[in-house]
């Protein structure tokens, strides 16, 4: 694990430094789930797949940049699953951005995920690791990560960050968010999920949600890869989760590497009021 941790820190560096000079237009290419790639998406899939294949201890790298899964050592027992770069469309606007990882033990499975990470390509480079706490590090001057604290969240925040089409939107969650809005919540959304889920883990707590909807019925976020990595870390930080009716993201089954799931993230006073909601 300590290998693999390491590996993550090199690869922030690289992909850090090719965000400020890479080239920033579409591919003639798509992904597994039909979004046009973004030549800087299949970068930072190259970049992360050079520097994870090295290591002996992986089995193999999922990807949602790639079709298929990649075998790398048939005696290794981790498996890396992993968005590239979270939110890459905002690149061209300079907003923050990010890298997410879920490490799994053997098989593919929400109970098999032991670890997971992300890291923020910001004004600054900051990386979150989790095993057992979610602790903070950031880069520094001399190019080398330094802890800065363990993230915990209060038992009820204050932000709101919610996606998908909103003329989309089911009743019950309209509503919901509503609710919110009338407790004094604040409207934190940028389109990137990194990003936001970021801003209520060092902000204290919040809701980030992407609910089913007409034109998304499953969900649109990636369960192996953007789901069930910041579902452990927000679980790990005093926080909750659930896809609006049950009482963990962790319940769901996963079927395929690319399976799509609405989910909820945020403070336990948040959650108790998703699921209160929308059951």
């Amino acid at each position: 694990m300590k290998k693999i941790f390491k590996s993550f820190k090199k690869i922030a560096i690289s992909i850090s430094d090719a965000l400020k000079y890479a080239d920033f237009s579409y591919s003639n290419s798509t992904n597994a789930t039909g979004d046009t790639q973004l030549k800087l998406d299949i970068l930072s899939d190259e970049i992360i797949t050079k520097k994870l294949s090295k290591l002996k201890c992986i089995k193999a790298l999922i990807s949602e940049e790639k079709q298929n899964a990649l075998q790398l050592e048939n005696s290794g027992k981790y498996i890396i699953a992993y968005d590239p770069l979270d939110g890459s469309s905002l690149v061209d606007v300079n907003f923050a951005v990010g890298s997410i990882f879920g490490i799994y033990k053997n098989e593919l499975c929400p109970q098999n995920l032991i670890a997971s990470a992300y890291i923020i390509y910001g004004p600054r480079t900051e990386l979150v690791l989790c095993k057992k706490k979610a602790l903070l590090f950031r880069l520094n001057k001399k190019g080398k990560f330094s802890l800065v604290r363990e993230l915990k969240l209060n038992e009820k925040g204050k932000l709101n960050a919610t996606g998908g089409t909103q003329k989309a939107w089911e009743q019950k969650h309209a509503m919901l968010i509503k609710s919110l809005f009338d407790e004094g919540y604040r409207l934190r959304y940028s389109g990137a999920m990194v990003s936001d889920l970021h801003q209520i883990l060092l902000k204290g707590g919040g809701l980030f949600s992407y609910p089913r909807s007409a034109d998304a019925p499953n969900g649109k976020l990636r369960l192996a890869f953007e789901i069930l990595p910041f579902a452990w870390i927000f679980e790990h930080a005093n926080g909750a989760t659930s896809d609006g009716s049950n009482d963990s993201l962790f319940d769901l089954d996963l079927k395929t590497p690319h399976q799509t799931s609405p989910c909820y993230f945020g403070s336990k006073y948040e959650i108790n009021k998703v699921k209160q909601c929308l059951r």
